[in-house]
C-alpha cells in the first residue's frame, strides 16, 4: 500500500514537473518574440536621452527630443522594410546567409548614411514645405506629425509583408501635415506630381532592364554549346558594366562634390575599364577546369553579386537616411539654436538615422528579406545579379531623363521583371526549345547530359509544344500573384494613407498645443 502511494505521488510529481517544463518553454517562446520590440524601444529611449544631453534638456527643446525618438522609430522601420531590397536577392540566390547579409548591410548602411547622406537630408527638411511658409513652432508640429505618420505606415506595411517606398511614405506625410498646417499653397505640387509619376516609371524601368540582362545571359551564355568560352567572353563585360554603373550610381545618389555630368561619366568609364581588366583575369582563373554546365556558371556571379549588395546598401544609407532624420533636422533648425547653418546637418542627427536603420534591419529585417529574395520568384546568382545591375542602371537612366524614382520600386520591379520574363521565355523561346531538343537527342543517343538544366526550366518532359509549356507555367506560377497584388496595392495607397494620417495627427497635436 505504501509503495503504491509512493508511486502515485511520483507519477503526480512527474506530471507537475512536465507541466512546469512546458510552461517554461512557452514562456521562453513568447519572451523571444518580445526581445526585438524591447530593444527597439530601448534604442528610441537612448536616442531621446542622448538628444537631451546635446540640447541641454530645456523646455523649448522638448520638441527636438520627441522628434529624435520618432526619428529613431522611423529609422528602425526603414531598416526593417527597405533594406531587404538590397540584400534580398543575394540571400534568395543563396550567395549570402541571412546573418551574413544582415551584418554586411548594417555596416554599409551606416557608412553610406554618415559619409554621403547629409546633402540628401535637405530635400526632406526644407524643399517640400519651405520653412518660410510656416512659423517655427508650427513647422515643428508638422514634422513631428509627418515622422509619426510615415513610421506607423511603414510599420504596418512591414507587418503585412509589403516592401513599400519609405521616400513616398515620408513625402506623403510631409505633404499631408503641410496642407493641414498651412493650406495647399504651402506645398510644391510639381514635385509631388513627379513623385506620383515614379509609381509607374520605377518598377517598369527596373523590370525591363533586369529582364533584358537576363535575356542576354540566357541567349549569349546559358544556351550555348560551349558555355565556359561564352562566359569568359561576356561575364567580364557584365561585371565591368556593373562596376561602371555603380560608380555613376554612387556619385549621383551620394551627391559627391556636386560633380558635373562629364566628370561623373569619366568616373564611370574609368571604373568600367578597371573592372573589365580585373574581371577578365578573375573569370578566366575561376573557370579553369569547370564543367560545361549551367550550374558551373553560377560560381562566376557570386563575388560580383556580394559586392553589388554591399554597394546597394551603401547607396541606400546615403539616400534614405533623409527619410528618417530630414524632419528632425528641420525641427532642430526651427526650434533650437544649435542646429547649424542652413544646408548643414548635425552629426548627432545623422547618427540617429544611421544606427536606427542598421538596428531595424538586424532586429526586424529577415521577414522582408525572405519576401523579396525567396517568395516572389525563385532566384539564382545570375538572376539576382541582373536585379542588382538593374537597380544601378535604372537610377542612371531616370536621372538622365529627370525622373524621380524609388529604390524600393526599382528593386521589387526588377524581381517582378525577372520572374515574368522567365514565364514568357519558358513558353516562347525558340532558342531554348531547340537547345532542349538537341539535348534530348543526345541523351537518346547515349551521350552525357551536361546542360545542368533545372527541373523548373524543363517542365513537362513527356510533353511537347507551346500548349504543354503554357499549362506547366499556369501550374507552377513562377511569379506568385498574391504577393504581386499585395505589394502593388501597398504602393498605390502609400502616399494617400501617410498624408491623411499625418494631417489627422497634426490636427491632434495642434489642438493639444
Amino acid at each position: 500500500m505504501t509503495d503504491s502511494r509512493a508511486a502515485e505521488r511520483k507519477t503526480t510529481l512527474d506530471k507537475d514537473l512536465a507541466r512546469l517544463g512546458e510552461l517554461g518553454e512557452a514562456t521562453s517562446f513568447v519572451s523571444r518574440r518580445l526581445v526585438a520590440p524591447g530593444l527597439a524601444l530601448l534604442f528610441m529611449a537612448l536616442a531621446a536621452f542622448a538628444t537631451s544631453m546635446v540640447t541641454g534638456g530645456e523646455m523649448r527643446t522638448l520638441a527636438i527630443i520627441a522628434a529624435a525618438a520618432l526619428a529613431a522609430y522611423m529609422a528602425l522601420n526603414i531598416g526593417a522594410n527597405d533594406v531587404a531590397n538590397n540584400v534580398g536577392p543575394a540571400v534568395g540566390a543563396k550567395v549570402l546567409t541571412m546573418g551574413g547579409a544582415l551584418a554586411m548591410a548594417a555596416v554599409f548602411e551606416v557608412a553610406g548614411a554618415l559619409v554621403a547622406g547629409g546633402e540628401v537630408v535637405e530635400t526632406i527638411s526644407s524643399r517640400i514645405v519651405p520653412p518660410a511658409s510656416v512659423d517655427g513652432p508650427t513647422l515643428a508640429l508638422l514634422m513631428l506629425a509627418a515622422l509619426l505618420s510615415a513610421a506607423l505606415w511603414i510599420n504596418v506595411a512591414t507587418w503585412i509583408g509589403a516592401p513599400v517606398s519609405t521616400t513616398h511614405s515620408i513625402v506623403g506625410a510631409v505633404v499631408g501635415a503641410g496642407v493641414a498646417a498651412a493650406g495647399f499653397a504651402s506645398v510644391d505640387w510639381s514635385a509631388i506630381a513627379a513623385i506620383t509619376a515614379s509609381w509607374i516609371t520605377s518598377p517598369i524601368l527596373g523590370g525591363v532592364i533586369a529582364a533584358a540582362f537576363l535575356a542576354f545571359i540566357k541567349t549569349a551564355i546559358i544556351y550555348r554549346e560551349d558555355k565556359i568560352t561564352a562566359a569568359r567572353l561576356w561575364v567580364p563585360l557584365l561585371i565591368a558594366v556593373m562596376a561602371g554603373a555603380f560608380a555613376i550610381y554612387l556619385t549621383l545618389i551620394g551627391n559627391v562634390a556636386n560633380l558635373s555630368g562629364g566628370t561623373t561619366a569619366l568616373i564611370g568609364l574609368g571604373a568600367f575599364v578597371l573592372a573589365w581588366v580585373a574581371a577578365h583575369f578573375y573569370v578566366r582563373r575561376l573557370s579553369e577546369g569547370m564543367e560545361n554546365r549551367r550550374q558551373s556558371l553560377k560560381r562566376l556571379f557570386t563575388v560580383p553579386l556580394i559586392i553589388s549588395a554591399a554597394l546597394l546598401s551603401f547607396a541606400h544609407g546615403a539616400n534614405d537616411v533623409a527619410n528618417a532624420v530630414g524632419p528632425l533636422a528641420a525641427i532642430v533648425r526651427a526650434v533650437g539654436d544649435d542646429g547649424g547653418a542652413a544646408g548643414t546637418t548635425p552629426i548627432w542627427v545623422m547618427t540617429i538615422g544611421a544606427l536606427g536603420i542598421s538596428f531595424g534591419l538586424l532586429l526586424f529585417g529577415p521577414r522582408l528579406v525572405r519576401m523579396v529574395g525567396q517568395e516572389i520568384t525563385k532566384l539564382n546568382p545570375m538572376r539576382a545579379f541582373c536585379i542588382a545591375l538593374s537597380a544601378a542602371l535604372t537610377v542612371i537612366v531616370a536621372s538622365w531623363f529627370g525622373l524621380p524614382v524609388s529604390s524600393t520600386h526599382i528593386a521589387v520591379g526588377a524581381v517582378f521583371g525577372v520572374g515574368f520574363f522567365r514565364e514568357w521565355y519558358l513558353a516562347n523561346s525558340v532558342q531554348r526549345r531547340r537547345y532542349l531538343q538537341r539535348r534530348a537527342a543526345e541523351r537518346a543517343a547515349g551521350l552525357p547530359d551536361l546542360s545542368g538544366a533545372q527541373p523548373e526550366e524543363t517542365p513537362g518532359k513527356a510533353k511537347t509544344g507551346k500548349r504543354a509549356a503554357q499549362t506547366e507555367i499556369t501550374r507552377r506560377r513562377l511569379v506568385r500573384r498574391a504577393h504581386v497584388r499585395t505589394i502593388v496595392a501597398a504602393w498605390v495607397v502609400t502616399v494617400p494613407v501617410s498624408a491623411s494620417l499625418a494631417a489627422a495627427i497634426f490636427a491632434c497635436l495642434a489642438t493639444l498645443a
